[in-house]
């Protein structure tokens, strides 16, 4: 069996997004499964239908969701995050319990200074009420054009939109909003860890969501730390970029950049 791969799915999408992903990582030798943040239903209809059940679930929840998978499995993990997906693959890489990981436009993380305006306006559908502090938010087509679709065709915005989308809770949100003030917000990750596994972070050019400023701000806070944290961008995606048409591309960097470390 190979090196197990934990895909963890960021906010508004689905686990099941992730089926190209397992296919093309299972047929490069590994061993990989994408599992639902809690509360999630198995497929995207039954997460629609049953908001109540993802909302009021923070980051603590989420990482000791995924700290309690990885302790079934038979090896440390890769895992590959992407957006607040991304913030909780470095937590658990942070606190040793991964062989490495990638976050792809992850959220951002205590210490990572200021919140672009885009990426306000793309959280807006959760901020603009504080009582979805404690609720699960859906996107309208519209809302996930400006916040993963911007560099698509609005016919490929709207597929995906239809395709993949769940409701998506809103304490993440307002945990990372508020991590500068908290000093033990769940959005800190431990960034000087010496003896941490690997980490790339990958940006994308055009992310409204997590605008690469917010990516290599995120990279800055690894700096008192010897361990391998690499960052590569793709100046013309958007945060669609793990779901949209040309995923492979993502996927395979990913694969490459595994391999060039011997993992």
């Amino acid at each position: 069996m190979g090196t197990p791969v934990l895909f963890i799915h960021g906010l508004w999408l689905h686990a099941s997004s992730w089926e190209p992903w397992i296919e093309r990582f299972r047929a490069a030798g590994y061993d990989p499964q994408a599992p639902g943040w809690p509360g999630d239903a198995d497929t995207v209809e039954a997460s629609r239908r049953d908001p109540d059940a993802i909302g009021d679930h923070g980051i603590d929840d989420v990482v000791g969701h995924f700290a309690a998978i990885i302790d079934t499995l038979p090896a440390a993990p890769i895992l590959v995050g992407h957006s607040f997906g991304g913030l909780i693959a470095q937590k658990l890489l942070g606190q040793d319990r991964a062989r490495a990981a990638v976050a792809i436009d992850a959220a951002q993380i205590k210490g990572v200074l200021p919140i672009p305006l885009s990426a306000l306006r793309a959280t807006l559908p959760v901020f603009k009420n504080p009582g979805n502090k404690h609720r699960a938010v859906s996107l309208t087509a519209e809302q996930f054009r400006f916040a993963f679709g911007n560099e698509l065709t609005q016919e490929e915005s709207d597929e995906l939109h239809a395709r993949w989308t769940i409701p998506a809770p809103g304490k993440p949100l307002f945990e990372a909003a508020s991590a500068n003030f908290a000093p033990h917000s769940p959005a800190k990750v431990a960034t000087g860890n010496e003896n941490r596994g690997p980490l790339l972070l990958i940006a994308s050019g055009k992310d409204n969501t997590v605008p690469e400023s917010v990516t290599r701000a995120t990279l800055k806070q690894y700096r008192h730390s010897a361990a391998v944290t690499d960052i590569t961008t793709f100046p013309d995606r958007g945060h669609s970029l793990i779901i949209d048409s040309g995923w492979s591309e993502i996927a395979d960097a990913c694969l490459t950049w595994l391999k060039d470390h011997e993992l």
